[in-house]
């Protein structure tokens, strides 16, 4: 938080150059229904590092943990410091048309484009945590085991409902029926033989969310799993096979615990999947060979993600976590957090002790350094 001195150039000789770290103002955080209490308050605990006072604007798709934020929030701090509005969509479009100083969002794409546009009529800086379909790729020489053991719990933990679960498996063809063979059995290690009676298990949010993924059921061709339960809105860990780009479950965010199959036979095969639905919030890559994993990491743009291993990049607070392009704009965890939510303020103190003369019009030794400067 302190004023961070810079080096200053031999032009501006006699001055000192500095960085305040000014805080924005009031800012809004709207918050996503599937983690509801980590992703309203690890932003409010950037905005309020920063020194900056917060609105919180939860999930009505999951209010009693949205009565409980609104709840904690009332009994530690004061109103004007922070507070929760809850509501629909009718109180979110009514808090964006605020006089705000910062916006920060985490949710899907359709409506970070609405904040982004609301944002933009303020000129209201922003931040957007979307999602997209992030791809998770299993190369020949694998550990199969291990690769199949996390994408199991990449994908299928909170039932899918996480922005970087694996949305998609692209798998090479030589070790396809191996790598599913084992995701199989570690599904039933997980979540045992019938997943919809797991403990271990969860539930889709709401029916609109059951429905639509019931749908996508109707695509391809189910290699693993299918079964549901509606009135638990229940869906067991499902692998499909048999579909390309054209199909409807390719075209959008999954969001649920299905995980269509693809497969590929040369590495550059993988970057014109990808792609198909550019820029995704995470990639994951098992492969033992660093020069592959060296060549997905510089040829394929991505937020973030993981060599062998899923999700767990988001773990680590000295990594920044953030999409590109249409998986979000702007980052934030850890020190990053704090940044995301401070405008760096640039001050130059100039000294009163004496005048460089040369910078002013008719300075004869101006004329001599430009002269010397342009040889």
């Amino acid at each position: 938080m302190q004023p961070k001195k810079v080096k200053t150039p031999a032009s501006h000789k006699g001055a000192k150059s500095l960085i305040y770290k000014q805080p924005y103002g009031v800012t809004l955080i709207i918050s996503p229904w599937n983690y509801p209490l980590h992703l309203a308050i690890a932003p409010l605990i950037g905005a309020i590092a920063a020194g900056n006072t917060a609105i919180i604007k939860p999930s009505e798709l999951t209010p009693y943990t949205s009565d409980l934020i609104e709840e904690m929030i009332k009994e530690t701090f004061e109103e004007k410091y922070i507070t929760v509005v809850q509501g629909g969509p009718e109180i979110s479009q009514e808090l964006l048309d605020q006089s705000l100083d910062y916006i920060f969002f985490t949710g899907s794409v359709p409506v970070g484009k609405i904040v982004m546009e609301k944002a933009s009529k303020q000129l209201i800086p922003i931040t957007l945590e979307l999602g997209g379909k992030s791809p998770c790729i299993v190369d020949r020489d694998a550990k199969v085991e291990y690769a199949a053991r996390r994408i199991v719990w990449g994908k299928f933990v909170n039932a899918g409902q996480t922005c970087v679960a694996p949305d998609y498996l692209l798998v090479h063809e030589s070790i396809k029926e191996k790598l599913l063979n084992q995701i199989k059995t570690e599904i039933e290690k997980m979540y045992g033989s019938n997943p919809l009676q797991s403990g271990e298990y969860t539930k889709i949010v709401n029916d609109t969310h059951f429905d639509r993924l019931s749908q996508y059921l109707n695509e391809g061709h189910i290699s693993v799993g299918g079964e549901t339960d509606r009135t638990n809105r229940l869906i067991n860990p499902t692998l499909i096979e048999q579909l390309d780009w054209d199909s409807k479950i390719m075209q959008d965010e999954i969001f649920g615990p299905l995980l269509p199959v693809m497969t590929f036979n040369e590495l550059e095969e993988v970057y014109d999947h990808v792609e198909q639905s550019r820029n995704p919030l995470a990639l994951y890559y098992f492969s033992e060979n660093e020069k592959n994993q060296e060549w997905i990491v510089r040829n394929i743009s991505f937020g973030g993600g993981c060599i062998n291993d899923t999700m767990m990049h988001l773990g680590n607070n000295q990594l920044p976590f953030g999409g590109i392009g249409t998986s979000g704009i702007g980052k934030y965890h850890g020190k990053y957090s704090f940044e995301t939510f401070t405008h760096e303020k640039s001050v130059l103190k100039q000294t009163t002790a004496f005048d460089l003369a040369f910078r002013y019009p008719n300075s004869k030794m101006g004329r001599k350094i430009l002269k010397k400067l342009l040889k």
